[in-house]
């Protein structure tokens, strides 16, 4: 059977009111929304860039350090590779000159 009570006028204006709420609340609530979304995505958009620029700094400070320590051990190198070629020559004046610095040291 149906039940033939009516509903009282207050309590359907009460849920008529809440809807109307509701529905003049959403495009506040949805432009809020998107306000946050884009404020969050410019955020880790700067903190990428500056992540990017510290990684950047790194592999700068890195290849100056190894330039420098190329630098400084290019003298050692080179004097390696000459007395390497001086000693790999069997040319007799070379080993003679060789045995005067010996001489010159020892007495010194």
């Amino acid at each position: 059977m149906a039940d033939d009570t009516k509903v009282s006028s207050q309590i359907t204006d009460a849920v008529t009111q809440a809807n109307v709420k509701v529905v003049g609340d959403s495009p506040a609530m949805a432009l809020s929304n998107l306000y946050q979304t884009m404020s969050q995505s410019l955020s880790l958009s700067a903190q990428n860039s500056v992540t990017s620029q510290q990684q950047s700094n790194i592999v700068h400070q890195a290849a100056t350090t190894q330039g420098v320590s190329l630098l400084y051990s290019m003298g050692a190198a080179s004097t390696a590779s000459a007395s390497g070629k001086v000693l790999r020559a069997d040319t007799p004046d070379v080993l003679a000159n060789i045995l005067a610095v010996v001489k010159a040291i020892k007495s010194a």
